[in-house]
């Protein structure tokens, strides 16, 4: 290997990309502008393998205000409010060092809402892991739940709503996809970018260290047995000082002091300064003798790449630098004026009157090569979609199976994650972790905010294009079951090495139903994250590309809650349960295996039941409504039924095996409760939406639990489901 080929290398750059930067710089780099190609090119702030088929994405629709390119996606609401909203990913350094990686990956999606303007309300997680029984994914599980409580209880910001799953594919690299919402006006979003020549370029908040050097390198490679001595790549948060840094920000930007500003995340000073310049297409200086470092020694390239944490770049008017440095000062935070924006359209690294680096800052942003790779279609994936799945046919033991399923680590209580994070601070939230979706309400306002995040990996590994159009209808469907009418998403794409053929047809086919179901359900995509190379040793995760869903209740009062409310209170199911017991959980847990087709998918149909579940609600028609989703149809009455410990007596006939119809888990089904004397207008609506559905049976005073169906009996009762469902609680806190 020659020196060159080794310098590139360095740098994550192929021969061909570092040709072409030598090509549009009409020169050879020194190492400092290769270390900012390295970065900038890199897959994690590039998007090279990706932006192609991210064009797919519907983004704009009548509450759209700011769609993908910005910090966060924002969303009109009404009244003169808006909706700050953004997910991302965190899983390499949380697979190295799971409380930092996790607590960072909360505080830098925190800074991303703050930096539009937003107070930050609500945070979300979606966390994926192998072998729940294995000592180290025990010990990366309690990390990241730990990281992630931590961080975000020192905030002030409840975390209100996520998903947690374990399968082997996870095993070596987890998914740690973070989420945050926020509130600010809607005449008063700031942007990212860097305008007018002679403007200030100011540095805030902590000093500049050695952590989280080539984070977004690091992030855009494989993980393997080797990767534990990668500490340093991996960032060091401080809640306390973001905490700071955030009323500080909010501060100047209600004073009207900024002209734009960027959280420093990924590849840090470098990112955030070439995007606001590229952005606004302007140029900028950074004195790196202005940068205030927290040791001494560092190298050039190691301050303009350095991921330390809670610091953020402004650029603003001379006149209102001054002003700007007060506040901060208040807050005990450093505020230092450290480049110029310039008209010459250079991001430019200086020393003094000293250069050291000079490069157009579109070379960095626009000019990124973009890839369109070869795909192919896996081997597996034809075989294993034509099998025909009859392990819970032949098990027959429905009770027994329901038991267990209940108490495995996918589908058995949360209680013992989400009660390490704060939940009710703020005083907003509504309806709390464990349901479909949480749901605050808007301070000052009648309304309510619904938040969820969703996707079944095993569907998408077995069927990409129809895994990921489920995906999105059911984050849809969890808003709409608590009276809230889905407006828009955001998305953290997770996947392996695009590299990989097969890989890459996963991501294609993927993106294909995510932006199908986007544009059916009229949710458009605001902005998210692509995280590739989630892979450790050469074995890639399934394929997750997780959505984060915002819908919004006009009343308050009408929102509906998952568990049943009074006996005598009819059951009814409303959706159309198929034979489809493939790529169930209740077929893994029998098998061990993924095989079989994924349910069928009717997005006009999905689109009508989110239509009656808002309508219902505002209504007043239902007593409550739950998805019916893994576990199929025992587990959602199950749900129903644990939160007051009412029981059911459920008697009804059907086409579909009772196998089928306990625990597949067909789209778009809904388990209702409602009076007896709201029957017949629930009825009509139903019919105007041209849905079908069932009356099952009764809501019991006692702790029953019979479903006769046709021939076949599930009879258990409440307690013994809910310890079982409860049960598997201390060993998953035993770590």
């Amino acid at each position: 290997m020659t020196s060159t080929e080794a310098l590139f290398r360095e740098h994550g750059l192929t021969e061909h990309e570092y040709d072409l930067i030598v090509e549009m710089m009409g020169r050879t780099p020194n190492y400092l502008e290769l270390s900012l190609f390295g970065v900038m090119w890199s897959e994690h702030c590039g998007y090279k393998n990706s932006k192609a088929h991210l064009k797919k994405f519907p983004t704009k629709g009548p509450h759209v205000l700011q769609g993908p390119g910005e910090n966060a996606g924002v969303i009109d609401i009404g009244d003169g409010l808006a909706v700050a909203f953004k997910m991302e990913s965190h899983n390499h350094p949380s697979a190295i060092e799971p409380y930092q990686g996790a607590a960072t990956g909360v505080g830098g999606i925190i800074r991303d809402i703050f930096a539009m303007g937003a107070r930050p309300i609500a945070s979300l997680d979606s966390l994926r892991f192998g072998d729940i029984n294995d000592a180290r994914v025990k010990r990366l599980l309690n990390g990241v739940v730990e990281g992630i409580g931590g961080y975000g209880n020192c905030m002030g910001i409840p975390t209100v709503a996520g998903d947690l799953y374990f399968h082997p594919s996870f095993q070596g690299n987890p998914l740690v996809n973070a989420m945050c919402v926020g509130l600010l006006r809607s005449d008063a979003i700031y942007r990212g970018q860097a305008t007018g020549a002679e403007n200030i370029v100011m540095l805030v908040g902590a000093r500049t260290g050695r952590d989280g050097l080539k984070g977004a390198s690091f992030a855009s490679e494989e993980l393997s047995d080797k990767d534990h001595d990668k500490r340093p790549n991996v960032q060091v948060g401080d809640p306390f000082m973001e905490k700071l840094l955030m009323e500080a920000t909010l501060e100047i930007l209600k004073e009207g002091l900024v002209v734009g500003l960027q959280d420093l995340g990924a590849a840090g000073l470098t990112s955030s300064s070439a995007e606001m310049a590229g952005r606004a297409g302007s140029g900028l200086y950074i004195d790196l003798d202005r940068v205030p470092l927290r040791e001494e020694g560092l190298l050039d390239w190691e301050i303009m790449l350095s991921e330390s944490q809670e610091r953020m770049l402004l650029v603003v008017q001379p006149s209102k630098a001054q002003a700007i440095e007060k506040i901060f000062d208040k807050w005990d935070l450093l505020a230092e004026p450290i480049g110029k924006v310039t008209e010459d359209g250079l991001f430019a690294i200086k020393r003094g009157d000293k250069v050291l680096a000079a490069v157009p800052a579109k070379f960095l942003t626009d000019q990124v090569p973009i890839y369109n790779r070869e795909q192919k279609e896996p081997s597996y994936h034809q075989r294993l979609k034509q099998v025909e799945p009859t392990a819970v046919k032949q098990y027959k033991d429905y009770s027994g199976l329901l038991k267990r399923l209940l108490s495995s680590p996918n589908l058995c209580s949360r209680h013992w994650v989400y009660d390490q994070y704060d939940h009710m601070v703020g005083l907003n939230t509504v309806v709390r972790p464990g349901g479909d979706a949480a749901l605050l309400r808007i301070p000052g306002s009648r309304k309510g905010l619904a938040m969820s995040s969703d996707c079944n990996s095993r569907y998408v590994y077995l069927d990409p294009h129809l895994g990921a159009a489920i995906a999105v209808a059911e984050a849809a469907l969890n808003v709409a079951v608590v009276g809230a009418k889905p407006l828009a998403l955001t998305n953290c794409l997770n996947f392996g090495n695009p590299e990989n053929p097969e890989i890459y047809w996963q991501f294609v086919k993927a993106t294909d139903g995510l932006a199908q179901a986007a544009s059916a359900l009229e949710t458009p995509v605001t902005g998210g994250n692509v995280s590739f190379y989630n892979e450790y040793d050469g074995r890639a995760i399934y394929p997750t590309p997780t959505i984060g869903m915002i819908g919004l209740i006009e009343e308050l009062s009408d929102h509906l809650t998952c568990h049943f409310k009074e006996p005598d209170h009819l059951v009814v199911l409303v959706g159309e349960t198929k034979e489809e017991l493939g790529a169930s959980e209740a077929h893994h847990l029998l098998t061990g295996r993924d095989e079989g087709p994924v349910p069928t998918l009717d997005l006009a149909a999905a689109k009508r039941l989110n239509e009656f579940l808002v309508q219902a609600a505002q209504k007043r028609l239902l007593a409550s409504a739950h998805d019916c989703a893994d576990g199929g149809l025992s587990v959602a009455l199950a749900e129903c039924c644990f939160p007051l410990g009412l029981g059911v007596e459920l008697e009804f006939s059907g086409d579909v095996s009772a196998a089928a119809t306990f625990f597949g888990e067909s789209q778009s089904r809904v388990v209702v409760s409602l009076a007896p004397d709201r029957l017949n207008d629930a009825v009509s609506l139903l019919a105007s939406k041209d849905l079908p559905y069932a009356v099952l049976g009764r809501v019991c005073g006692d702790d029953k639990f019979i479903i006769k169906y046709n021939s076949e009996t599930l009879n258990a009762s409440v307690s013994e489901l809910r310890l079982a469902w409860s049960a598997a609680l201390p060993k998953a806190t035993a770590i």
